[in-house]
């Protein structure tokens, strides 16, 4: 994990690139109040937009950054190729599809959204991300809901690694299984729906007791656990008032022993 005191603190991936600590979902933000939020979140400091081909907001997202007046260089936008498009044919024209939304040159990092493992043909899926980034149209590739096997199916193919493999993950439901799978493999988690369950999480008296020494939100103190056990959440907000909530889960630090108590109330 690095950081400076100018820029969100980023994580190293496996290919040599960096991605945030955080970032903004934007699962659901479509329109233009949807290119509103994604303008209000990088206006706030966010610099991982996360979006989907299945989402059908990739053009909100693109209207967003360029509402947003920020260089698309200083973002890391994330899109995903959608369930039915695995083969090699299907991939690119959705690729092109994304892009076209996007108004980009160049993707930061493209992930295979689920396996669809009856169709059998995320290989090739995956061998078609590899080459879209060896042409250099996509900076990092990923994959989302991948297991063990799908996982090491990939890379023995390829020889090449995934960047990140997004899972869901919030403090009640870890998918320790996943994370581990990811971290002998070299792979970032990245959390979705990190926020799932965070009233419940917050009726927990150790839960209560560490949010009110750091005087901290529910919110903040589940995105901080995220991103300190490792993980890289990216939480979804509408509102500007929720988005700079959760960015504050950067400003403060727990100790090991708080983060302990947290993981045990899963």
């Amino acid at each position: 994990m690095t950081s400076d005191s100018t820029a969100t603190p980023t994580y190293d991936l496996n290919d040599t690139t960096t991605i945030p600590e955080i970032g903004l979902g934007t699962y659901g933000l479509t329109g233009s109040a949807g290119a509103e939020s994604v303008a209000s979140a990088i206006g706030i400091g966010y610099r991982l937009i996360d979006t989907a081909y299945s989402y059908g907001n990739e053009d909100a997202v693109g209207e967003g950054i360029r509402r947003s007046g920020i260089d698309p260089a200083e973002l890391v936008v994330t899109s995903k190729v959608p369930n039915g498009h695995h083969s090699r044919d299907r991939v690119l024209a959705a690729f092109d599809e994304t892009m076209g939304r996007l108004g980009l040159e160049r993707l930061d990092l493209l992930l295979i959204h689920w396996p669809e493992p009856q169709d059998g043909l995320y290989v090739e899926a995956w061998k078609t991300l590899v080459e879209l980034q060896r042409q250099g149209r996509v900076r990092s590739i990923g994959v989302s809901n991948f297991d063990a096997k799908q996982l090491d199916e990939v890379i023995e193919a390829t020889g090449v690694t995934p960047a990140v493999n997004q899972v869901p993950v919030d403090l009640l439901h870890q998918n320790r299984a996943a994370r581990e799978t990811d971290s002998l493999c070299g792979i970032l988690t990245e959390s979705y729906s990190p926020l799932k369950h965070a009233d419940e999480a917050a009726k927990h008296p150790e839960f209560a007791r560490v949010a009110a020494d750091h005087g901290v939100t529910t919110n903040q103190l589940i995105l901080r656990w995220h991103i300190q056990s490792g993980l890289l959440p990216i939480p979804r907000s509408r509102s500007a008032e929720h988005q700079k909530e959760n960015f504050g889960a950067l400003d403060f630090t727990l100790n090991p022993e708080e983060l302990a108590r947290l993981a045990a109330i899963a």
